[in-house]
């Protein structure tokens, strides 16, 4: 599996990557700019992700705006559900607001910091990303 975590707390990077790298090849962005470069990048080298684990509170571009725009990139490729990349959404905000909008933005799981292992492993197979 291949694996974009989206960042922008070194600490919350570092224990995500340390929980996912078991699982596939993790790479790393720090910023919404980051993410969607990585995500063009891969799409354009026909290697894409198979998941993104993706911060809402960011500098430059928060991760509503990221996933609304990785959506539209897929849709221009003709890429849709189940195909997409899966989007899990990891933040602090944990309003219904903010929840609510992730969801309608199309990401297939909302987790909220601290993000516990089992809860996040649980996530991935019920995405069936692993058994």
């Amino acid at each position: 599996m291949k694996i974009l975590i989206v960042e922008d707390d070194i600490t919350s990077r570092i224990v995500m990557q340390e929980y996912l790298v078991p699982y596939g090849e993790c790479h790393v962005a720090a910023n919404g700019e980051e993410v969607l470069k990585a995500f063009r990048l891969a799409s354009v080298q026909n290697s894409r992700y198979d998941l993104i684990c993706l911060d809402i509170m960011m500098p430059d571009i928060d991760g509503h705006t990221v996933l609304t725009e990785i959506r539209k990139i897929e849709t221009s490729k003709g890429i849709f559900p189940p195909n997409a990349v899966k989007i899990i959404m990891t933040t602090a905000l944990s309003d219904a607001k903010n929840v609510m909008n992730a969801f309608k933005e199309q990401c297939e799981a909302y987790l909220v910091k601290p993000v516990r292992r089992e809860k996040l492993i649980q996530t991935l197979r019920d995405l069936k990303l692993i058994e």
